[in-house]
């Protein structure tokens, strides 16, 4: 199969055969994106902290509206309920994308749900470090890239346990590692765009973490078992 229909999935393969007009898939392209934005800003640390805790996860912790602030504030469960919850939304969002339209389309509806998650529309613009998002859209995109991320997240916070630290050297890793896998199977320059959407949402991961970079370099960042912030 041409590589081009590889990357494109129901409706981007029409497009290619010319059985679907182009400005309808411009519109779906970017329709898909904002509905991706709308579904990435229902934040479940939020949505549970309020339904079950009746509190707002922001004001605990280090104010991050993410599982890990949510393990050391209200425990495992709802730690767990807030990964899942966050991580679903995301497959949602960049499978959906993914089959109907293809690879960069995904990505980008996988960067707008980031965005969504960090800034989320319904709860003022405050909200997560898009770890669990990251991971689900990586997951979506390109599976082998996301188990290389997984087992370097894995060995750094083994070895150091720091949560924080495993996320942003992973987030740093994966455009690189998603590069060169692509390019090395398909050949060069396919999946160039989504790609670099990828790249944006690693940034913006790695972005969300100045607080706890600046704490690792001063030593004072918590470890794996601290209740105090993440």
């Amino acid at each position: 199969m041409r590589s081009d229909l590889l990357f494109a999935g129901a409706v981007g393969q029409a497009v290619i055969r010319g059985d679907f007009p182009i400005w309808a898939y411009i519109a779906l392209f970017f329709a898909l994106a904002a509905a991706s934005y709308l579904l990435g800003s229902v934040n479940f640390a939020i949505v549970i902290s309020s339904l079950k805790y009746h509190d707002d996860i922001r004001n605990h912790g280090s104010g991050n509206a993410g599982a890990t602030n949510m393990k050391r504030t209200f425990g495992n469960k709802a730690a767990a309920l807030t990964f899942a919850g966050d991580f679903l939304k995301a497959v949602l969002a960049v499978l959906g994308t993914r089959l109907l339209i293809g690879f960069d389309a995904a990505c980008l509806s996988g960067l707008a749900c980031a965005l969504g998650h960090a800034f989320p529309c319904w709860y003022g613009f405050k909200g997560g470090k898009c770890v669990a998002v990251t991971s689900a859209i990586v997951l979506c995109v390109e599976p082998i890239t996301f188990a290389i991320a997984l087992v370097i997240f894995i060995i750094i916070v083994a070895f150091t346990k720091y949560v924080s630290l495993g996320s942003i050297i992973s987030a740093l890793m994966i455009p690189l590692v998603m590069y060169n896998i692509l390019n090395g199977i398909y050949g060069l320059g396919h999946g160039t765009w989504g790609i670099f959407c990828i790249f944006l949402t690693c940034v913006l991961v790695v972005a969300l973490h100045k607080e706890n970079i600046k704490r690792l370099r001063e030593g004072k960042e918590n470890k794996i078992g601290s209740k105090k912030s993440e």
